[in-house]
Order: structure tokens, then sequence, then C-alpha cells
């Protein structure tokens, strides 16, 4: 029997959507000869008792976990207890938070939007002196997104100083950032899908109603041959945030340069295999196997 292996995934997203790709990397996981389990995270459960850790409901641990989810607290635990993640907890922290993913990527000589964190309120807007600061840096209109969200539901454009208060009440003590906005860019964008150190698929997704390009905002998606610059820029992100697989979304500058937008640690597989015919769990799983025999570093 080969490697034993854990898929963990959220035990509260039980929709078509979420079960068949479980489904699916279950299957890929098997072919490559691996004895795989497919856990929720709401199976096991971080439990600290008499000065220690450990996990509730576990008999025997895996030698590889595929982390297909963002509980950070039972990432970090079963990375404690010894078991190589894919990918590791510190990239998913990195990538579910945006603001965290541009802090982490600065510096770097990486092509990104001009972006403000927006500071911490902990029960709602009562100063809003620093949008002043804001509307000089950015002007209209920006990009305002939260830091956690997906599928493109928490970004927000902003045409003008009365739109700009509105939303920022709105959002009260949640974590967002300020961003320019990318004409060039309008309803487009690409999908860049990592593994290790390569572009393994990518797809053009473009609206024809939406400044969002997502595909669950009504985008829709074409294959993609990317530049050498575009596929340098996708894993170099990857790579210094620690991913071992990505999918790295990319806007297109004034002059047509690629621009980071962000970078997902549980990137969805399915559009990208609609789109393309490419199945990258293959490519996921391979590379996991050559982790795991030492062929890969």
């Amino acid at each position: 029997m080969g490697k034993k292996g854990w898929i963990i995934y959220n035990g509260n997203l039980n929709s078509d959507k979420f079960t068949e790709q479980v489904d699916w990397l279950m299957r890929t996981a098997s072919s490559f000869g691996f004895d795989m389990k497919a856990i929720k995270n709401n199976e096991i459960l971080v439990t600290i008792e008499n000065s220690t850790t450990t996990l509730t409901g576990v008999e025997e641990l895996p030698d590889f976990v595929f982390f297909w989810d963002k509980d950070l607290f039972l990432a970090r635990q079963l990375e404690k207890m010894g078991i190589r993640l894919f990918n590791s907890a510190k990239a998913i922290e990195i990538c579910d938070d945006k603001a965290l993913t541009y802090q982490h990527l600065a510096d770097q000589q990486i092509n990104m939007p001009k972006t403000i964190i927006a500071p911490k309120i902990f029960v709602e807007l009562q100063d809003s002196s620093h949008l002043q600061m804001i509307k000089q840096a950015l002007g209209f209109p920006l990009i305002i997104k939260e830091v956690f969200g997906s599928f493109g539901e928490q970004v927000y454009l902003i045409h003008n100083e009365e739109e700009l208060v509105q939303k920022v009440t709105e959002l009260g003590n949640k974590s967002y950032i300020f961003q320019s906005y990318l004409q060039s860019s309008y309803g487009k964008d690409l999908r860049l899908n990592v593994v290790g150190d390569q572009v393994v698929a990518s797809m053009l997704r473009q609206s024809e109603h939406d400044f969002r390009a997502n595909v669950t905002a009504g985008g829709n998606m074409y294959p993609y041959q990317p530049t050498d610059q575009e596929k340098e820029l996708a894993v170099r992100c990857s790579q210094l945030i620690g991913a071992d697989f990505a999918g790295v979304d990319v806007l297109f500058g004034e002059n047509g340069e690629p621009v980071l937008c962000e970078v997902n640690s549980n990137a969805h597989f399915k559009n990208i295999y609609d789109c393309t015919g490419i199945d990258i769990t293959i490519n996921m799983m391979s590379y996991i196997q050559q982790v795991l025999e030492g062929r890969h570093v």
C-alpha cells in the first residue's frame, strides 16, 4: 500500500460544487497509489488538555495531508505533529488574507496595484478623516476589497466620495484594503494555476457587464497561452508565499503588462478543467508524490 494521506475539507460546505471536487481529488490520489481518506475539519478537533495539544477523533496519523480548507488552527496542529501539509498553514494564512498577501509580497519587485490597508476599526466607523488621504492617494474610481473573501463577491468598485463613506460605514469593523483601479483590466483577468515551479494551466476570464471577471460573477472563460512574463510573475508569487500550488490571478496593466491581483491557496479546479481540459489534480498529486519520494526539493 502507498503513502497514507488525508484530504481535509470543510465540514460545513456541503454543496455539490465542493463535494464533487473532494471526490475528484480522491480518485486522482488513488490513481497514484495513495491510501487516502477524505476527512471533514469538524471530525478532528484541536484539543488542549494537561498543558499539551492533540487531536480528538484521530486514531492513526497520515503521512501527508492535502489541506483543502482554511482552518488554520487545525493546519498548524497537524504540522506541529510532524505531518507534511500541501499547502502549509503559513501559505494558506498569507493567501487567505489579502492585506497580508500584499504586505508579504511587498519589496520583492512584484508588480501590484497601489494598495492601502484600512486602519483597524473595533466596532464601527466614528472617524472618517483618513478617507481624505485615501481619496488623494488613489482618486476615483477605486477598489475596496474585504481581506477575507472568495469568488469576487467581496470586491467593490467605488465611484465617488459618497460611495466611499457609505461602503466603509457599511463594512464596519471588517478588515479590508483600498486599491487603485485599473481601467485597462475592466472585466478581464487571468487565472494561472501554479504547481511547484510551473504554470500548468491558464485561462482568460472576461465579463461583458461587470468590472469583476470571476466566473461566479458572470464572467466567461477562454483557454489562454500566457506570456513568459505572466508565467514568471505567477510562479514567483506562489514561491515567495511558500505555496506548493496556487491559483494566481493576474490583471492587465495599462501597457498590457501583468499586474498581480491575488493568490489563492485553495483554488478550485473544475472551471479550469472545463475551460482547458487540463486536470490539474494530476499535476498536484504527481508533485506530492515527487516531494514525498525526495525527487522534488
